[in-house]
Order: structure tokens, then C-alpha cells, then sequence
């Protein structure tokens, strides 16, 4: 139980902190928006420098491919079209269970716009019991929950394209996905585990690219910094950006290190209006090498209630008619989904396990088991006890 007197002796400390926190950040805004100005003269310059340098730079970045100024009104979306949409959600592993299995629930939309369809939504869900689902991982010292979490990602984008393969291609279409399509997660993968996960889903994005149908994915509250790091080129100290001869010992704050707090809708929320898009950028994320010719590509925009982070593979920043019609229909579905994209939040709302599904999950499972002959089916003692108390 959390004692909220003694919680409240604590929280002037932290009031005191945000103030401070908060007067330090705006100044270091200010100084990003002023540098935003002056990269944008030296741009080519600038770029220039961070292809030649690229080996040697220790941060994350992107880079421009236009103007530093663009700023870009979103046209209005075809009245006619379909928005398709996956999210996923699971039940983890847990040796204290009846049972040591795990189970992914893919949740499934298709909206139909001026077109007199039903809706999709749905979801599927599988459960994973046997050796080669729960212990496959750890022969690259991967946890089940992560390999798990992972293996959902993979089987968002292939249920996209599934969905994607099986629309009408008479209207308009676009396919979203929550989160990043940059999967950081798999630089720390062995090449053998990466390519289980990677592989089904560059397939996955080509088999869309056939169907000329784009995938964009939406981030919400974004945390990135690639495009504010960019400005670190303007700001670097040294003559060269050689941050592993110069900077990776150092401990001492250096002049290109004041944006590090900062982030990137943090700065784009002071340059662009209701309905506008930032420069489009090309991602450097080195797990990108793997993508084969599909680099992803990101902008940002406002979409009235914050700044949102849409990012695409190569062939959609390749077709600019489609590009701007994909994030016309992202723009329409946060003003339908009053602020957050109605498609993606059905999805999650089809996908999610909450606590009665997953009781009767169990329940179910412990009926199977019972029928199937095995006796002594019950949770572990430590389950039971944290799961009811007599103080």
C-alpha cells in the first residue's frame, strides 16, 4: 500500500525541481531555434559533413532531404478511402501459472470511408506452448517475455499486409501501425534471431509496395532527437565531428551537448501551424543497413493537439502524390479519433487482454487441462498468497 503522507513530504523537492528544470529547458529552446536558423544557411555544408564524418559520430541523427524552411500545409484527403490498421497485445509467460505458455492477440481494423462497407474489427488470437515457441530464444540468451515482445511486432506487420492484400484497390488506401517502423530493438539481437523477426517483415512491406498501399506508422509523444541532433553539427567545438577521438572520454558538458534534454517535437512544436508538416528526413539508424533499399523516412507534423512523428520506408517518400495523400488520411483520422488516430486506437482497443480475459483465459486452459487427464492443476503457492491477504 503507498503511504501518501510520507509520498507528500517529497513532492515540494519535486515541484522545486521541475521549476528549475523547466526555466533551464526553455532557454536551451531558444538556442536550438536560433541554430535551426543558421543550419538552414549552412545546410549543404553541413549535411556534407555528416556523410563524411559518419563513421566517427557517437549520436543519433537524420538527415534533411529538404530545406530546413519547408514547412508544408497537408492537402485534404480523397473523400473516398480505407484505412487498415493492426495493434497487438499479449499474455506473458509465467512459471507460476497453471500452465508455461504465452498467448498474442492481433487486433484487426479496416475502416471503409464513402464506400457503404462494413467495418473489420476483430482480432486473432494464438497461443504459443510448445518447446520451440517458449525456449527457442535462449539459445541466443534472449528472455521469453522479450523474444515474445518481439515476436509481436513481427506479427503486427504481417497481419498489416494480409489485411492489405485482401482490400478492394478501387479507393485509396493506407495502412498504420503504432510506434516506430526503426526497430532499435534489434541491433542488440544475434544475426540468427534478427533475421527471424526482420525478415517476414521486410516481406511483409514489399508485398504492400506490390499493392502500391503505403504503411506509415504514428508516434505519439515521440521521444526522438535525430533531426534536433543534426543542429550538433552546426554547434560542434572541433574542427571535425570526430566525436570518438574527441568526445567519448570527455566528461566536461561541450557546446553541442545542450539539446540533449530537448526533443524533437519540442522544437517542431515551435516552428509549424494546425495542419502543417516539418522537412521530410532520412533516418542514419546504423539497424537501418539491414532494410535492404527500404531506409526509412520520417517528418513531423502538426496535427492540432500535439506534434506527431510519421515515418515511412523509401517507397512512399519516393512517390510524392502518395505521400501526401498517406499523411492527408493520417491528419483525417486524428480529427475523426478526436486527437489520436481512430484505426490505431480500435486496433488496441480489439487487441488488448485485460484482466477478465485473462482469467478466463486460465479458466479455460485449466478446463482443457482437467479433460485432457492432468491432475493437480493450480498456481504455485507464491501466486495464490499474493493474490489474497489476511493482514
Amino acid at each position: 500500500m503507498l503511504d501518501l503522507a510520507k509520498l507528500a513530504l517529497q513532492m515540494q523537492g519535486l515541484s522545486q525541481h521541475l521549476t528549475s528544470e523547466a526555466t533551464a529547458s526553455r532557454q536551451r529552446l531558444d538556442l536550438a531555434q536560433e541554430n535551426l536558423k543558421n543550419a538552414g544557411l549552412a545546410q549543404i555544408e553541413l549535411v556534407e559533413r555528416q556523410k563524411k564524418w559518419r563513421d566517427r559520430i557517437i549520436f543519433a541523427n537524420a538527415t534533411p532531404v529538404e530545406p530546413l524552411d519547408t514547412r508544408i500545409t497537408i492537402p485534404v484527403p480523397p473523400k473516398v478511402h480505407t484505412i487498415i490498421a493492426t495493434d497487438g497485445s499479449q499474455i506473458a509467460p509465467n512459471h507460476h501459472e497453471i500452465a508455461y505458455c504465452y498467448l498474442l492477440n492481433i487486433g484487426r481494423v479496416i475502416l471503409h470511408y464513402g464506400q457503404n462497407l462494413h467495418p473489420l474489427l476483430d482480432s486473432l488470437p494464438e497461443i504459443y506452448y510448445r518447446p520451440e515457441d517458449l525456449y527457442v530464444s535462449r539459445q541466443w540468451g534472449i528472455k521469453t517475455e522479450d523474444w515474445m515482445s518481439h515476436c509481436r511486432t513481427a506479427a503486427e506487420i504481417i497481419m498489416l499486409a494480409e489485411l492489405a492484400a485482401g482490400v478492394s484497390r478501387e479507393a485509396p488506401t493506407l495502412a498504420m501501425v503504432d510506434g516506430s517502423l526503426i526497430y532499435w530493438f534489434l541491433e542488440q539481437l544475434p544475426m540468427e534471431a534478427r533475421d527471424r523477426i526482420l525478415s517476414p517483415i521486410l516481406e511483409a512491406w514489399q508485398q504492400m509496395r506490390e499493392l502500391q498501399i503505403p504503411v506509415i506508422s504514428y508516434l505519439s509523444a515521440s521521444r526522438n532527437v535525430e533531426s534536433l541532433n543534426f543542429l550538433r553539427f552546426l554547434a560542434c567545438p572541433y574542427p571535425v565531428p570526430d566525436c570518438i577521438s574527441n568526445c567519448q572520454n570527455r566528461s566536461e558538458n561541450l557546446p553541442c551537448q545542450v539539446y540533449e534534454s530537448l526533443r524533437d517535437t519540442t522544437l517542431w512544436a515551435t516552428q509549424l501551424q494546425p495542419g502543417q508538416r516539418s522537412p521530410i528526413w532520412r533516418s542514419n539508424a546504423r539497424i537501418l543497413e539491414l532494410y535492404n533499399d527500404q531506409t526509412i523516412y520520417f517528418c513531423y507534423v502538426h496535427v492540432g493537439t500535439e506534434i506527431a512523428r510519421i515515418e515511412f520506408p523509401t517507397w512512399v517518400w519516393e512517390n510524392t502524390g502518395l505521400l501526401d495523400q498517406s499523411l492527408g488520411l493520417v491528419l483525417a483520422q486524428v480529427q475523426k479519433g478526436y486527437g489520436y488516430p481512430v484505426a490505431i486506437a480500435e486496433a488496441h482497443n480489439q487487441a488488448i487482454v485485460r484482466g477478465g480475459d485473462r482469467t478466463r483465459f486460465f479458466a479455460l486452459l485449466e478446463r482443457q487441462m482437467i479433460k485432457a487427464g492432468i491432475k493437480n492443476v493450480a498456481i504455485s503457492y507464491k501466486e495464490a498468497r499474493k493474490r489474497g491477504s489476511i493482514a
